[in-house]
């Protein structure tokens, strides 16, 4: 049995880029950094019954961007080695990408089953239901994925496969098997295979640190309900914390990296269990650079444990404040307050932690809204600074809000850099005032 995966390539559309002035354009960043977990430990759930093969688009264009399209790269690989299956993963911005791929996949061979799975899989299924998808896995499946294998071998019948969707005649229907019952997080926790990436490691780099970063994590899902997020619909609002355990068996097998970008969606929720993962860390003498998720109210509710997290490593925070403004934040369900903001900027500062700060550019903004927010942005510099679009990303609360104002449902766009809604502002002059706040940040620096 032979599987392909493939992670498909960025989408190009960046808007905000095209219109930022010159000394803004090199902060405007064009890449997520980083290997796709979920396709690795699809590759880590196969390993033992099929040969695996993987494709990573995303570094074949960072290491070669004059390459032949996605289809014509998939199709070589594919006309060189016959595959029996082929995966891809999806998030929104590359479905069109991905599904592009598939139907490369199809024009080659009507006897390869095709499969997609991911985050927009799961959310939206229904973009899915295309001639070149053979079967959907949704939410954690990389139990289905090896069930599916393991048939596909043995020329049984899907529908024996639980938690599928799969092509019958010109729809797609689930499986009649109940779905399999998983703890992905705990006994059914795969480590991703990430010996698939070795071709790619150079491009996983981030700060201008020529040190590969690679992604671990060590929850799913969030507690928290922002209503533009897609992370917390995926798992219908269920949070789960890996074992300690766990997480130090993957870090210190981590040989390659020594920078680790945690991949949750926030790093400290469970204040215990983190103090408990510093003191293993501590006694197991294991020493990386870190980087994580975190909320500045934990920040600011927790210094003690923000100066213990630095001394461990901590080197970069990613935090969302998303507005200045307290009305804002309530819309966007964001429990965050303009005192925990100020207080936890000065907690990361006082521990010399770089930090990125992410803000959401609303396209209700005028010109007194932009103003007002680069007045903040300044008086707060952070190291790193973003400035990304309100989206509303299918399957989100806000998607299901604004869907009258969407004017734009290429998904290619929906990748917070470009707007795909009705803006006040005539759209040239949005993006142009969005564009300059991306020069609003501080000094330069590098992971050390």
């Amino acid at each position: 049995m032979k599987v392909l995966l493939v992670n498909p390539p960025r989408s190009p559309h960046n808007a905000l880029r095209d219109h930022a002035p010159p000394e803004a354009l090199r902060f405007v960043h064009t890449r997520l950094v980083g290997p796709p977990l979920g396709l690795l430990t699809m590759a880590a759930a196969v390993r033992d019954d099929a040969d695996v093969r993987f494709i990573d688009l995303k570094g074949e264009y960072d290491l070669h961007p004059d390459a032949p399209s996605p289809g014509d790269l998939v199709r070589a690989s594919i006309l060189a080695d016959p595959p029996d299956i082929v995966g891809v993963t999806f998030i929104a911005s590359e479905t069109p990408a991905g599904l592009d791929i598939l139907r490369a996949v199809r024009s080659v061979s009507d006897r390869i089953l095709t499969v997609a799975g991911g985050l927009h899989a799961t959310l939206c299924p229904e973009d899915f239901d295309d001639p070149a998808v053979d079967v959907v896995v949704q939410g954690d499946g990389a139990l289905a994925f090896k069930a599916l294998v393991r048939t596909v071998a043995s020329e049984g019948g899907l529908d024996a496969v639980g938690g599928l969707l799969i092509r019958d005649g010109d729809h797609l229907r689930p499986t009649t098997a109940p779905a399999l019952a998983i703890d992905p997080a705990g006994r059914d926790f795969l480590v991703p295979d990430r010996s698939c990436l070795k071709p790619w490691l150079s491009t996983y780099t981030v700060g201008g640190d020529p040190r590969p970063v690679t992604y671990l994590f060590t929850s799913l899902g969030c507690p928290s309900r922002c209503s533009f997020c897609s992370i917390w619909p995926q798992r219908a609002g269920a949070y789960l914390q890996r074992d300690i355990d766990s997480v130090i068996a993957e870090v210190a097998s981590l040989t390659e990296y020594e920078v680790i970008r945690f991949a949750d969606a926030n790093s400290v929720v469970d204040i215990a269990w983190t103090n408990r993962l510093l003191d293993r860390l501590e006694s197991e003498g294991i020493h990386k650079a870190f980087v994580m998720d975190l909320r500045l109210d934990t920040a600011a509710k927790h210094p003690e444990l923000i100066a213990r997290l630095a001394r461990n490593g901590l080197k970069v925070v990613i935090t969302g404040i998303e507005s200045p403004r307290a009305e804002e934040l309530k819309r966007y369900n964001k429990a965050l307050d303009t005192r925990a903001i100020t207080e936890g900027l000065g907690v990361f500062a006082d521990n010399g932690i770089l930090l990125r700060a992410n803000y959401v550019v609303n396209p209700d903004y005028g010109p007194d809204d932009f103003a007002a927010l680069a007045e903040f942005a300044t008086a707060h510099a952070t190291a790193y600074a973003g400035y990304t679009i309100l989206t509303p990303m299918p399957g989100t609360a806000l998607h299901r809000q604004m869907r009258p104002r969407i004017i734009d449902t290429d998904l290619a766009k929906y990748n917070f850099f470009n707007c795909v809604v009705e803006t006040r502002l005539p759209l040239d002059r949005f993006y142009e005032e969005a564009g300059r706040l991306w020069a609003i940040r501080r000094g330069d620096h590098v992971i050390s």
